[in-house]
């Protein structure tokens, strides 16, 4: 399952509900997962100040390095991030296929997508409420690489209602796997997650342990993309695909 809050290393960002064995559909119930500055040149002024020509020279060069760093300095805006962001995770399989340097890059750009983020309290705000699908996570627990390639969920999502204070991970194909949570607001962007009913192919409810909880922190939103991480470290990039989508009560 997948919710982007993480109660172990290896647990996603987004309320996840993955605790299923490497061979079994069905979930352990022993762990809870959670999807959800410029050089000086050197010498540079007795090299230009050889003749009153090449002062003139001096002066104007040394205007363009000024101008120059803050140039290149200036900050991206959050369309050409998201779209850096996208780039980079597009060939990943999810993060399945990342090797440390691809989850290095990765973090750099949420990192500096994070710093722009549009909605300050995204507890408040309606570009939560929906059902959204994970892009990229750094979770293993949700990526399922211990499994056969066969056996892992081809699609993951995340649906949260902040209205309602509830969230709902859901596996696809082969499985179907479910999970809902209860959400207890920390601050304006981050809320703790209490897993309480898992649904086993969709279908068989299981009340799920008292230590299937963690934390889920929303550190960018907008109306199209969603960067949330969980308390274990784990980073969840996901897109909204379904703003009506309502989580059960």
């Amino acid at each position: 399952m997948t919710m982007a809050l993480s109660s172990s290393p290896h647990s996603p960002a987004v309320l996840t509900a993955s605790q299923f064995s490497t061979h079994s559909p069905f979930p352990k119930l022993t762990t809870s997962h959670f999807f959800f500055s410029t050089a000086k040149p050197s010498n540079q002024t007795s090299y230009f100040n050889l003749s009153s020509s090449y002062s003139t020279i001096d002066r104007s060069w040394s205007a363009k390095v000024s101008f120059f760093p803050a140039f290149l300095n200036k900050g991206k805006s959050a369309k050409v991030l998201k779209e850096e962001l996208l780039e980079a995770i597009d060939s990943l399989d999810r993060g399945a296929d990342a090797i440390p340097e691809d989850q290095q890059r990765v973090d750099e750009i949420a990192r500096k997508l994070e710093a722009v983020n549009p909605t300050k309290e995204p507890l408040k705000s309606g570009l939560l409420n929906g059902k959204w699908e994970l892009l990229y996570t750094t979770s293993q627990s949700i990526l399922q690489t211990q499994r056969p390639k066969l056996l892992r969920s081809r699609t993951n999502y995340q649906a949260i209602n902040a209205d309602t204070l509830r969230a709902q991970n859901m596996e696809s194909w082969p499985f179907f796997n479910q999970v809902t949570a209860d959400l207890t607001p920390l601050s304006a962007k981050k809320v703790a997650v209490k897993f309480d009913v898992f649904k086993i192919l969709g279908l068989i409810p299981v009340k799920a342990p008292g230590r299937a909880r963690g934390e889920l922190e929303i550190t960018y939103l907008d109306e199209e993309l969603r960067v949330s991480r969980g308390d274990k470290g784990n980073l969840f990039v996901l897109k909204m695909v379904d703003p009506s989508y309502r989580v059960p009560v």
